[in-house]
């Protein structure tokens, strides 16, 4: 039995969601299924993350008993017994991530006030949290790592530029942080920036020179990733 413990905010804390969201393979599963409109099956998760049908079948199932997902078997008219389809519990943003919010905030409140250069900081912090998203992902190619990572956290990224150029520009059409961000803009973009260089270093590119540039046109941030031995400039990770 999972005792509940006073949250920061006073709310009772989950142990099981808790437990649930400790792994990044299900915190990305738990992402795919709130972004999907009728929820998803364990072969549609285990096509779009590339893991054994049988790991995913576990974490959703871990998700669903932690009170995260759902899951309803529908008739689709084919043979046989339907798969399990999950859907998200509740919509996201909710409650239960008040107190990871004001804990991010707080956090960064502390860099932006405590640090030299807030900025630094925050790649610093980013890097490492990339790198833990990247090793989730097995062998793939840096670009691909990398947008794959992006689209997990919610920025929906997309090239705008051929994969052969140099840099790659990929805008970023979201940002899950945006309140964060307009409130410490130093500390939280240089989280995102820290990101990207740890899941390019993580997957064997030098992303030396890699920029970010927010807002740098209507309504998305600009990244302009380099993939080679490109020079280190000011805005490197």
């Amino acid at each position: 039995m999972n005792t509940p413990a006073p949250g920061p905010l006073g709310e009772e804390t989950d142990t099981a969601r808790h437990r649930a969201l400790s792994a990044a393979s299900r915190v990305r599963m738990l992402h795919l299924v709130r972004q999907s409109g009728g929820g998803l099956t364990a072969a549609e998760v285990a096509a779009a993350t590339g893991l054994h049908p049988g790991t995913v079948r576990a974490h959703l199932e871990q998700l669903t008993a932690s009170g995260l997902l759902t899951r309803q078997r529908k008739p689709d008219g084919t043979p046989g017994r339907p798969a399990w389809r999950y859907r998200a519990a509740g919509p996201p943003g909710g409650g239960s991530d008040r107190p990871y919010r004001d804990l991010a905030a707080a956090l960064i409140g502390h860099l932006g006030q405590a640090e030299a250069d807030p900025h630094a900081a925050g790649v610093r912090a980013g890097r490492g949290w990339g790198r833990a998203l990247a090793s989730e992902l097995g062998r793939v190619p840096p670009l691909d790592g990398l947008m794959s990572v992006l689209g997990w956290l919610g920025f929906d990224p997309e090239v705008v530029s051929g994969q052969d150029a140099d840099p790659v520009v990929v805008h970023l059409r979201a940002c899950p942080f945006l309140e964060l961000a307009e409130a410490s803009p130093d500390v939280v973009c240089g989280v995102h920036l820290g990101v990207i260089g740890g899941v390019l270093g993580a997957l064997g590119a030098p992303g030396s020179g890699t920029e970010l540039k927010p807002f740098a046109a209507p309504s998305v941030c600009v990244i302009r990733v380099r993939l080679g031995q490109g020079a280190a400039g000011p805005g490197t990770p």
